[in-house]
């Protein structure tokens, strides 16, 4: 279906090599657009790339930094001329080193401020700059779709009891640092839309929930029940609502959150 393609669109994916990153890539190269895929992983951006087939490319880029992104912008504009699709996807999800420490540092009274100021580098100030350098040149251009990756938890508080194991002891607590951010950029994508929406750039949040990956069966489990479809998302169910948004066929539709949760927020 035309309204779908992509076909010679330039997108860039920040956070490319993640769980989600590489889905994201793969759908839009299916849909026709050339991908430049981002990350601030070199080896592992430049296979995915290679990977995805040779009109597309692998870039280092720190989205902490603007002097990386706006590198990776005028790379782009010096060999295709334009720059269509962003997709805001790189962030941090917390990861604590020792196991049988997460549940003490994760806990809010104890939680490291260094931990929560990463946080907000990469998941607010990255899609700060991103969106600053990127949608910048598509306002010029007068056309253009911005996807932030935000989440279930930027909407609502986190379920801390789905942490637990089996004998109901807390493993891990999800920080406030997750939410804080993804919070953050739902209104950041209603700011910039209204802000472009008279430059033809449109600019919306695709929400997902939670993905399955080598979780805890107990986790797994928890997490499921409290969806209405009964599951955790596998890590392709977001491809198709990212395509929506980043082509013609949601032309419509700017400062709007896409939630593709399996109904976990519903209820």
């Amino acid at each position: 279906m035309e309204i779908f393609s992509l076909k010679g669109k330039i997108a860039v994916v920040t956070g490319a090599t993640g769980l989600l990153g590489r889905k994201h890539c793969e759908a839009l190269a299916m849909s026709g657009a050339n991908v430049i895929a981002t990350d601030v992983n070199e080896p592992a951006v430049k296979q995915l790339a290679a990977n995805l087939g040779q009109q597309h490319k692998g870039m280092v880029m720190d989205v902490t930094s603007k002097q990386s992104v706006t590198g990776v912008l005028e790379a782009i504009m010096n060999e295709f001329g334009t720059v269509d699709i962003l997709v805001n996807n790189a962030a941090i999800n917390d990861m604590f080193e020792k196991p049988s420490m997460a549940a003490e540092l994760s806990a809010f009274e104890n939680y490291p401020l260094d931990a929560l100021q990463k946080s907000m580098d990469v998941n607010i100030t990255g899609v700060f700059l991103c969106s600053q350098v990127f949608g910048t040149r598509m306002a010029r251009q007068g056309r253009g779709s911005i996807i932030n990756i935000a989440s279930t938890y930027g909407m609502v508080g986190p379920d801390q009891s789905i942490y637990k194991n089996e004998a109901g002891e807390q493993v891990f607590y999800k920080s406030a640092a997750y939410p804080i951010t993804k919070g953050a950029v739902l209104n950041f994508t209603r700011f910039l839309a209204s802000y472009w929406g008279n430059k033809g750039v449109r600019v919306n949040t695709l929400s997902p929930g939670g993905v399955e990956n080598e979780q805890s069966t107990q986790f797994i489990g928890q997490y499921s029940a409290k969806t209405l479809l009964g599951r955790m998302a596998n890590p392709s169910d977001y491809q198709g609502a990212l395509i929506f948004l980043a082509s013609d066929a949601s032309a419509y539709m700017t400062g709007a959150n896409l939630v593709v949760d399996g109904g976990w927020t519903a209820i």
